[in-house]
């Protein structure tokens, strides 16, 4: 890449060109907390060596427009991940795209292609998932009684995204949003490499076009191997860079204006702290150990948890005329909490995080019963943690899980198994279940 710049540059320094090319080859690799590591390195290595970054105006602002009319909250660093993405596909024809699921990665390329198009190059991207089909399936094989050769899923797409057309000025990329395994991908060293040439078990030979690039959408490269690794351009996208910030901006103004300042007033006030607590064990001037997860999730995954959890107990639609007060909607932001932030927690740190949440919140603890059960203005402390709990939006009231346990009738005509005996945990299941059927979501939890 330095004789690539230094024909670009002729008149540049070799100190600015070989800073330039370290600086841009390398940022876009690195996490988060290695971004500043490096830029102070650079500036040690190039003492007094000024070099801004090429700027790509025209493709800033089509990227910002793009992520706008998608109904996207953008960050700057977001719209930088695109440019990194452009600058890496400038000089790579193969470029993975890595990291944790929620930081944006597919945001990214959809802009990086509609920006592209509305700026007059025309990009075309065909998404393909390697792991949902066999090798052969993927590349294509002969068969074994009648000699004829069986397209696979990949070498079709590949032979046709490289057909030579007259649409010589489009772009295409063809993209694997899957794991990276030597299972598959060992087939592709030879387009990866400086060859560009596919070689299928036919004997047919395809070489990869100059319009045409390989893009991989990874959440690691934990079974890649070095060989395949070393011929790819890498942009990493760490979920730090993009936080939980925008989407939880975009998810409030999709709820009922009358609700927005209660509902975000509530997330400042208890969101941020308790995320603290839970993913690093930071409890005001204290640090603690983080809460134990069967799950590991980030704290995008939990506030997106959040936002489902809350369209589902306080549905609306657009004539909806149903107003809930503020007490109503503390109190569902509570037990929502419960069932993201803290739905895949520990046993131990169940207790620690019920704990936390009390103390956080204003509500006045009180004995209750089954005869009086807890109002929105107070918290009920007759059993251990509030998990063992629910609030009623219609009631108004936080009802124990065992207070609605429906008795088990025995019916002598039922199948063995078909008998189900009504427990806490089935009926606890059983709510979770049916508040997730009001959205569009694929469940996970541990209740």
């Amino acid at each position: 890449m330095a004789g690539v710049v230094k024909r670009e540059m002729p008149d540049a320094p070799e100190a600015v060109v070989l800073m330039r090319v370290l600086r841009d080859m390398n940022f876009p690799k690195f996490i988060f907390e290695d971004v500043p590591l490096f830029l102070g390195l650079i500036k040690d290595l190039f003492p007094g060596v000024e070099c801004p970054r090429i700027a790509y105006p025209d493709l800033n602002e089509t990227a910002k427009r793009v992520l706008h009319n998608d109904g996207y909250i953008f960050k700057n660093e977001q719209v930088d991940k695109v440019i990194q993405l452009y600058e890496t596909m400038l000089t790579r024809h193969c470029t993975m795209i890595v990291g944790p699921s929620g930081g944006s990665k597919s945001v990214i390329l959809n802009t990086l292609v509609k920006s592209q198009t509305a700026m007059g190059l025309p990009t075309k991207c065909v998404i393909l998932n390697p792991k949902a089909c066999s090798v052969i399936e993927l590349y294509g094989h002969l068969d074994a009684t009648t000699r004829d050769w069986i397209d696979g899923l990949f070498s079709n797409i590949f032979r046709e995204m490289n057909k030579v057309t007259a649409e010589e000025n489009v772009r295409r990329y063809i993209c694997f949003d899957g794991d990276v395994d030597a299972l598959w991908i060992e087939n592709m060293n030879s387009v990866m490499d400086d060859n560009k040439l596919l070689t299928l078990a036919n004997g047919e030979r395809i070489r990869l076009s100059p319009e045409c690039a390989l893009l991989f959408e990874v959440g690691d490269l934990a079974f890649a191997s070095p060989a395949t690794v070393s011929r790819a351009g890498m942009v990493y996208v760490d979920p730090k860079n993009l936080g939980y910030q925008p989407y939880w901006q975009r998810w409030l103004l999709s709820r009922p204006e009358r609700e927005r300042e209660k509902i975000n007033e509530l997330y400042e006030r208890l969101i941020p702290e308790t995320l603290a607590f839970i993913i690093e064990g930071i409890d005001g001037s204290m640090q603690l150990e983080p809460l134990e997860m069967i799950v590991i999730q980030t704290d995008l995954n939990m506030v997106v948890q959040l936002c489902i959890m809350l369209d589902s107990m306080l549905p609306h639609t657009e004539n909806d005329k149903i107003i809930y007060d503020d007490e109503v909607l503390e109190c569902a932001f509570i037990q929502c909490m419960y069932f993201s932030l803290g739905a895949s927690l520990m046993d131990d740190s169940r207790k620690r995080f019920d704990a936390f949440m009390k103390k956080l919140n204003p509500l006045m603890a009180v004995q209750d019963t089954h005869e009086r059960p807890a109002n929105t203005t107070q918290c009920p402390t007759a059993k251990s943690t509030l998990y063992e709990y629910f609030f009623d939006i219609e009631r108004k009231e936080w009802i124990a899980w065992d207070w609605i346990v429906p008795e088990y009738i025995h019916n002598s005509h039922s199948h063995f198994n078909d008998i189900l005996v009504p427990t806490v945990d089935t009926v606890r299941t059983e709510w979770t279940l049916n508040q997730m059927n009001k959205v569009e979501i694929t469940f996970e939890n541990r209740i």
